[in-house]
């Protein structure tokens, strides 16, 4: 099984790419990539730069999403919304094709540093992503990641380990009958 993952994040010390790590690391027998967002950093999207042609990077991002046979993304919230680095990739990306997400299964995640775990986000993703080809299988919101995250032990709290465990197994049980 070929994994696509990413952080929609730019940051260095991102807390959804740590948590997209961790979540790949609970596959065995799968090839994993997680993709990095500052090295499809482009121009800021426009209509009017758009009449110049896409750029490659949009067409290696989508060329990485197309090679997927599942996604798990985990989305920063900026501002209650997506990420600037990762807005701008869907921009340019879903112009070149609607169907970015190519009817991929995915497991979509958020986490912040506060107590609602990047809902905001999560909740525009829900609504627009199926909009851009998404088949969002589960989904998994982290609270108050600083609290509640260990670099050696991963999630540490109780109750929200066993939530994510649970999603975790639904979502591995829907690939398998994808297959």
């Amino acid at each position: 099984m070929k994994i696509v993952a990413f952080a929609g994040s730019s940051s260095l010390n991102s807390i959804n790419k740590r948590l997209v790590q961790y979540t790949c690391n609970q596959f065995s027998n799968a090839t994993i990539d997680i993709l990095d967002l500052n090295d499809y950093e482009m121009t800021i999207f426009s209509v009017d730069k758009e009449k110049n042609g896409f750029p490659k990077l949009a067409h290696d991002f989508r060329n990485k999403i197309e090679q997927a046979q599942v996604l798990i993304i985990s989305l920063a919230e900026h501002n209650q919304n997506y990420s600037a680095a990762f807005k701008n990739i869907l921009d340019w990306c879903s112009r070149i094709d609607t169907n970015l997400f190519r009817d991929k299964p995915m497991f979509l995640m958020s986490t912040s540093p506060g107590g609602y775990g990047g809902g905001n986000v999560m909740n525009i993703a829900k609504t627009f992503f199926p909009k851009y080809g998404a088949n969002i299988c589960e989904t998994f919101s982290l609270p108050s990641f600083n609290k509640n995250f260990d670099e050696k032990s991963g999630i540490i709290d109780p109750e929200l380990k066993k939530n994510f465990k649970e999603k975790l197994n639904s979502f591995k049980e829907k690939i398998k009958a994808l297959k």
